[in-house]
């Protein structure tokens, strides 16, 4: 199938307007099924595959088209999708899961425990960015039937963080196109098949990527748009304006200017908010390259925090939608975050005075080094960082070069080149610090792996404390081990977690059954309608 671009947002507006016309007879306001709907995707995406890569730009298009074992519910707890039920073992070394019957992927061929038991133990352990550390102790999946997939671990593995890593890792693909091919080089990678309310059609590179109804899908019913659009506009104010004129219906996470999107809470057609998002907390970090002699210092690293005034950025930069980080782990993650106060609050003379310490005066021209900062261009924010970064570190005599790249070749110069000295970008934090966040510290994550400790740094003392904190079944002690955490990670500062926030999406209200699930952008949207 191929499209231009004129007679795809012709077929967009039409369907969007056929929307009226529902297949079936509903109530004035019951969902109403048919149309299409049309979403703003910022960023070209070079891999749309979930088992492989743990990203936004992957979900907000995939989780669509490929499911997860479970997703998060109303109230923030896992709920089943692939995955009917579970149960752990008392030692927390087992972990097995009844799977759904009677589904089918869009290809035709029935969905088994098979197929998890390759995702897991030849994707999520060997190759997705966050998986290799979560499974780090997963030995074997055993498949008595089809319908059963067993986990047996080396180490206790909570069940509660399983359950929350998987709505995010738990992403399965099909076996009988994965297997005995590369994976990083399948095309399925860029064409996916999955189990989902929503069939791949075409993906044209800088233009859109298309998702149809799927009529086979298990839930009976579901879902009820005909169609998703994805538009790829990289151009912030064509992306406002597009939303503005209806041509688009939705933008997430963050993707707009943040003068556009505070401007636009003004205005009657959009709900802005942060509703929807409630499992998506984010930070913005700087990462130091610890094989540069200055930045091994912790003196230097913590003068870098001390000398960059996180209120003012906030404030002046964020229009309110963010506040100074205490830590790794954000203040509305109940289960785990341990209080405490802003460990650098921003003060020149101190970070000058540790700058001192350290043995780096300034030279004849003010300046005591220089540094090369790259940035992962998440969002808007992120140039905005790190150029107020740069100049916040001139004023202490750190010069910093700023180098701008695209996400794919900033992510391979940083997590797999290894050249650079700072980095800036997000980090989404995913309900529990084992998920996603450790992984920033402990050592041991494959060379190449996106939002990993490829920095330089270890410590055996760091690393087995994740690892006790990982493998502990009781929610207080788990608690306990990772306030010390908490506490060791802010005094070593390996990285910084400068910024706590939370993604906000502008959704037009002719859009039903938008953001009820706390991970909405990266969930199914089987129930979302017109």
């Amino acid at each position: 199938m191929s499209l231009s671009r004129r007679s795809l947002f012709a077929s967009v507006s039409a369907l969007a307007a056929a929307a009226a016309l529902p297949r079936f007879a509903f109530a004035a306001d019951a969902p109403k099924a048919g149309g299409a709907v049309s979403v703003h995707l910022a960023a070209e995406q070079r891999i749309l595959n979930p088992a492989l890569r743990a990203s936004t730009g992957v979900y907000i298009v995939t989780s669509k088209i490929i499911e997860s074992l479970v997703d998060l519910g109303a109230d923030g707890k896992p709920v089943p999708v692939l995955a009917t039920s579970w149960e752990a073992a008392p030692d927390g070394k087992t972990i097995t899961f009844k799977l759904r019957e009677g589904v089918t992927w869009h290809d035709g061929k029935p969905f088994t425990s098979a197929d998890v038991q390759y995702n897991a133990l030849e994707l999520w352990k060997k190759h997705l960015n966050y998986g290799t550390q979560l499974h780090l102790s997963l030995e074997a999946v055993d498949t008595p039937d089809a319908h059963t997939a067993i986990f047996r671990y080396s180490r206790p593995m909570p069940e509660g963080l399983l359950l929350r890593a998987l709505a995010d890792l738990g992403y399965v693909v099909p076996r009988h196109l994965f297997e005995g091919t590369n994976p990083l080089e399948n095309p399925a990678n860029t064409a996916p098949v999955g189990t989902g309310p929503f069939r791949f059609v075409e993906y044209q590179r800088g233009q859109y990527i298309i998702a149809e109804r799927n009529p086979t899908y298990w839930r009976k019913g579901f879902p009820y748009a005909d169609r998703i659009v994805w538009r790829i506009i990289s151009d912030k104010s064509a992306a406002v304006a597009a939303l503005e004129t209806g041509q688009v219906q939705l933008s997430a996470y963050n993707q707009l200017a943040l003068a556009d999107i505070d401007r636009l809470r003004k205005d009657a057609r959009f709900e802005v908010s942060a509703r929807g998002n409630e499992a998506n907390a984010f930070n913005n970090t700087l990462e130091f390259n610890h094989r540069r002699k200055e930045l091994a210092d912790v003196q230097v690293r913590r003068a870098i925090a001390h000398a960059i005034d996180i209120d003012f950025f906030a404030e002046n930069f964020l229009y309110g939608t963010g506040k100074r980080a205490t830590g790794f782990i954000p203040s509305n993650s109940t289960a785990f975050y341990p209080g405490g106060s802003f460990p650098y609050p921003y003060d020149t003379k101190t970070a000058e005075k540790l700058l001192d310490q350290a043995g780096y005066k300034r030279g004849s021209d003010g300046t005591r080094f220089s540094l090369k900062l790259l940035l992962v261009p998440n969002g808007e924010d992120v140039g905005q960082f790190a150029t107020f970064i740069q100049q916040s570190l001139a004023d202490v005599g750190i010069a910093v070069e700023i180098v701008q790249l695209d996400m794919a070749a900033a992510l391979s110069t940083i997590y797999k080149e290894w050249n650079f000295d700072l980095a800036t970008g997000w980090h989404q934090y995913r309900g529990d610090p084992a998920v996603s966040t450790t992984v920033w510290f402990r050592s041991g994550s494959p060379k190449g792996s996106p939002w990993t400790n490829q920095h330089g740094w270890q410590s055996d003392s760091i690393d087995t404390l994740i690892d006790t904190a990982a493998s502990e079944v009781d929610p207080v002690k788990r608690r306990a081990l990772y306030a010390q955490l908490v506490d060791d990670i802010n005094r070593d500062l390996p990285i910084w977690f400068a910024t706590e926030r939370q993604f906000v999406s502008v959704t037009r209200k002719t859009l039903k059954n938008h953001h009820n699930t706390p991970r909405w952008p990266s969930s199914s949207w089987y129930d979302l309608s017109l």
